[in-house]
């Protein structure tokens, strides 16, 4: 039987999501799994470079998803990080909801609050990510709560090198 990948699904991010932010997943995929990365491995580099081929042309991305229609019928292939311990979202999230519930993406109809107990990472990663940065407040607050280190934003002072000008 022919297995066929979702690359969405490959590389956690929803159909309809900008190439900024399929661009910002595929790097922080890459970064993680890479071969040359302590835990990364081929096995896992393959699918998300085959992915990203793909998702990254608009032509080929166009094609993909007329033909993704066609199979929309037949229930979804697991794609390879599934087994590893990272999935995509139940569509219930945890717990009470409390902050920014957001609209968009893998996470959609979960608050800010929800996210940081179920996968603080994403949320880290989310914060440094073009379409996040308008949470970045919210996020560095929620972080500092679970003793988790800030997002990298740029309200911190500097405390090296020389002044900017």
């Amino acid at each position: 039987m022919l297995k066929i990948d979702d690359f969405y699904r490959v590389l956690q991010v929803d159909p309809a999501a900008e190439p900024e932010v399929i661009r910002a997943a595929y790097r922080a995929l890459a970064r993680k799994y890479h071969p040359d990365v302590s835990g990364g491995s081929d096995d896992r580099m393959v699918p998300i470079n085959r992915a990203w081929a793909v998702l990254a042309n608009p032509v080929m991305r166009a094609a993909y998803d007329r033909g993704r229609g066609a199979l929309a019928a037949r229930p979804p292939v697991a794609a390879p990080h599934e087994t590893h311990g990272t999935s995509i979202p139940s569509e219930r999230p945890p717990g009470r909801p409390s902050g920014t519930v957001l609209t968009f993406g893998r996470y959609e109809g979960w608050s800010l609050g929800q996210l940081a107990q179920h996968d603080p990472d994403f949320l880290e990663w989310f914060a440094r990510a073009p379409i996040g940065r308008a949470y970045r407040a919210e996020i560095d607050v929620l972080l500092a709560a679970r003793g988790k280190a800030r997002t990298g934003s740029s309200e911190s002072p500097r405390t090296h090198g020389p002044p900017r000008r």
